[in-house]
């Protein structure tokens, strides 16, 4: 991905209206242009069994612009840059490369932070109270999509966790920290150069970069 007074206690535990959920978000995003943290991720198969453990740290920036780097145990830089998505694995000395438009339903966090994309791609309620967090389900209008539904528990204006079953029937849960709400990110943080010893996977030419003339 904490409610005091004894008298709402009973209410704590009963869902949120559907008409709140927007309203939860909303004051999530209220003046969001862009985030920066840190995240822990476990992934569970079908029976629970925990299979994969993961940290490291995470950037978007509006309106569709993404820094997820897996730090351990396996080092794995993800970058989209609002056209594409590179996938670089530095062990495998590997770039793979997509058009961001055919993963964007996969990404709710993505989707979050753009209400544009998340009212094309997502329809939203409200699942109640958890661990002291409103819980939001999104739900794809996608039939392909490889995420169908994704819960998201936000603290105020902070997201605190995601939880996600993917088409696999794995269990995905996240925990974030550390947030910081509209860093200054430096010039070109969300542009990714290919490693001179790298392999490229996929069809990329990168565009051409116009620079201002010296005075």
């Amino acid at each position: 991905m904490r409610f005091i007074a004894a008298c709402v206690l009973s209410l704590a535990s009963l869902p949120l209206l559907a008409a709140d959920a927007e309203t939860v978000i909303e004051g999530f995003t209220a003046n969001l242009s862009g985030l920066q943290g840190r995240f822990e991720q476990q992934v569970l198969d079908q029976n629970g069994t925990l299979k994969e453990q993961t940290s490291g740290s995470i950037a978007l920036a509006v309106p569709r612009q993404l820094r997820w780097e897996y730090e351990t145990p396996f080092p794995q830089l993800i970058v989209a840059d609002g056209e594409h998505l590179f996938i670089y694995d530095p062990d495998l000395e590997q770039v793979t490369v997509r058009r961001q438009i055919e993963d964007e339903q996969q990404s709710p966090l993505l989707a979050l932070i753009d209400p544009e994309e998340r009212q094309r791609q997502f329809n939203s309620k409200s699942a109640g109270r958890r661990d002291g967090l409103e819980w939001i389900e999104l739900e794809s209008k996608l039939e392909d999509a490889q995420i169908r539904t994704a819960l998201l528990g936000i603290d105020g204006q902070t997201l605190a966790r995601m939880e996600f079953i993917d088409s696999l029937g794995q269990r995905t849960r996240i925990s974030f920290s550390e947030w910081q709400r509209n860093p200054r990110f430096e010039v070109g943080f969300f542009r990714f150069q290919v490693p001179a010893n790298a392999d490229v996977v996929g069809d990329y030419t990168p565009s051409a970069e116009v620079l201002p003339l010296g005075e």
